[in-house]
């Protein structure tokens, strides 16, 4: 004779909720400034790079338009576009003051 069957199975231990992957993908972008396209989960799509990040939000910096902070639960993806910023340095200007100078 077989013994029976448990009354209840064992349910699976859920992934876990936080694997730092997410933080070390946005320093990544962070520190090399890699322009991204956001597309927020209304549809709207916002290009930049991420300044800043923490827990709940980012800030995306925008060249010749103010810069946003999202939450993060508003945010359907990002993803990396094929131009690369070239990180600024406290010497840098316009270009067009470059020129007059």
């Amino acid at each position: 004779m077989t013994p029976p069957l448990p009354s209840r199975r064992h349910a699976k231990t859920p992934p876990p909720g936080e694997t730092g992957q997410e933080a070390l993908y946005l320093r990544s972008l962070s520190d090399r400034q890699v322009p991204v396209s956001v597309k927020l989960r209304g549809g709207e799509i916002v290009k930049g790079w991420i300044e800043y990040f923490d827990d709940g939000m980012l800030r995306l910096t925008r060249e010749g338009k103010p810069n946003l902070f999202i939450y993060k639960h508003q945010i359907e993806t990002i993803s990396e576009t094929n131009r690369r910023r070239s990180p600024r340095t406290a010497n840098d200007q316009p270009l067009a003051n470059k020129a007059a100078s």
